[in-house]
């Protein structure tokens, strides 16, 4: 059994570490001393390729810093890895996750090296650094690219029909009269992988946020519902009515993400409403993706509010574990940096503009990548709701699913989710539930 004096040295030792870790971790080694920092990523083939390939242009020009890659599952699983690490101090100097309300779940003030003000944030556009945010603070920096979700449309197709991208929905539909008419699939919907439905209400959520700007600090505090606020469950009304007008493909419910997308880019069929990270993987098979495969947001009843949602891109954050705080935010600098997000377009293709001041697409970029510059450019965004709000129901891709086939009404669909995510908030234990 341990003495009195024996805890007490042991809980001074824990103090010690604790106060070390607030401060950043040990400190910065010697000039030319060689470090070793550890990196963790999800173990899919994109992430992998985008993180080696900053990892090889950083180490050249600071010889004296060594990073390995160490890799987890993704999903559910690598979530709890994640989290397990955190919790246990047995995290990797820096790790790859995702951006937006994902990050409270990790409870960064505890777990993260808090970057406000710092010089490795200097690059990072001001417009993304609120999805890094927790309680005024800032913990990320962004890598690979935004994303789209909206409608990815075939080029070829619109201009063999003489067509223009519509800025409001009565256009979308008069487009997709015309796509039906020529014998061709209106809208592409592939309900076997059921998460591919929700796009039509997720996606929306630029034009929720341009109508009520406050609707998602209203949704998280339980002031605002879906089925009570007419902009909001108009995502749901849109599925709805791609389906009633008989816009959809044949065997929609048991068609899968990879039939869907070969659909779009053969040209069978005119429109997918689905995120743009999905199309760069298909250069190898379809290098025509490049060029006719464009995208537009969904769109609204004002054409002059013309918009797109986007997906904003993960984050590197720095564990508050290390103890190479200053190596570790020396990588950070680079990971945002032109320089970095050049090293990652050579190793993968941009599904969409970068994050980073400075950095730019490059004159070979794929269509939708430029289309969503165009939006960017132009301040016509909003992030997904889930980059804004950690209110999310688990059940809404089985909502999606039964709203889109017809075999439950808008109104009824909207409802069903305000209950669905009134169980997840209430777990969050988040204030007014």
């Amino acid at each position: 059994m341990k003495t009195f004096h024996g805890r007490l040295g042991a809980a001074l030792a824990a103090l010690a570490l604790a106060t070390t870790a607030a401060c950043g971790g040990d400190p910065a080694p010697a000039a030319g001393e060689p470090v070793t920092l550890t990196f963790l990523v999800d173990n899919s083939e994109t992430t992998l390729a985008t993180a080696k390939a900053v990892v090889d242009a950083f180490q050249p020009a600071n010889p004296d810093i060594k990073i390995e890659i160490e890799t987890r599952p993704q999903g559910t699983e690598g979530d709890n890895v994640v989290k397990t690490r955190l919790s246990t101090g047995d995290m990797t100097d820096m790790f790859w996750y995702n951006s937006g309300s994902l990050l409270q779940a990790l409870n960064p003030a505890q777990s993260m090296a808090d970057l406000t003000g710092d010089p490795a944030l200097a690059n990072v556009q001001d417009s993304y650094l609120s999805v890094v945010t927790q309680g005024g603070k800032a913990y990320g920096v962004p890598i690979s690219t935004a994303g789209g979700g909206g409608i990815l449309y075939n080029r070829k197709v619109y201009a063999d029909l003489g067509l223009q991208p519509p800025k409001t929905w009565a256009e979308f539909t008069a487009n997709n009269e015309k796509v039906k008419a020529a014998g061709l699939t209106p809208v592409i919907s592939t309900f076997k992988d059921t998460w591919t439905s929700q796009l039509f209400v997720l996606g929306d959520f630029y034009n929720v946020h341009t109508a009520l700007p406050n609707f998602a600090a209203d949704y998280t505090a339980n002031k605002a519902k879906y089925a009570a606020t007419p902009a909001a469950m108009t995502g749901f009304q849109r599925l709805a009515d791609v389906h009633q007008k008989g816009f959809l493909n044949k065997g929609f419910g048991s068609a899968t993400l990879d039939e869907g997308l070969r659909m779009l880019v053969e040209g069978k069929g005119a429109h997918y409403p689905m995120l743009s990270f999905l199309l760069p993987p298909l250069l190898k098979d379809y290098p025509q993706v490049a060029t006719d495969i464009g995208f537009f947001g969904i769109p609204g009843d004002d054409p002059a509010r013309n918009g797109a949602t986007i997906w904003e891109p993960a984050a590197v954050y720095v564990a508050r574990s290390t103890e190479h705080l200053a190596a570790v935010k020396k990588f950070l600098a680079f990971v945002a940096s032109p320089a970095g997000t050049d090293a990652q377009t050579k190793a993968v293709a941009p599904a969409g503009p970068y994050r980073v001041k400075g950095s730019k697409l490059p004159e070979d970029a794929i269509q939708v990548a430029k289309d969503l510059q165009a939006y960017i450019d132009r301040d016509a965004t909003a992030p997904a709701l889930e980059f804004l709000s950690p209110v999310k129901g688990p059940a809404l891709e089985q909502i999606t699913v039964a709203v889109g086939s017809g075999l439950t009404p808008a109104a009824e669909g909207a409802a069903q989710y305000d209950q669905d995510v009134a169980k997840q908030a209430k777990q969050l234990g988040l204030a007014g539930w």
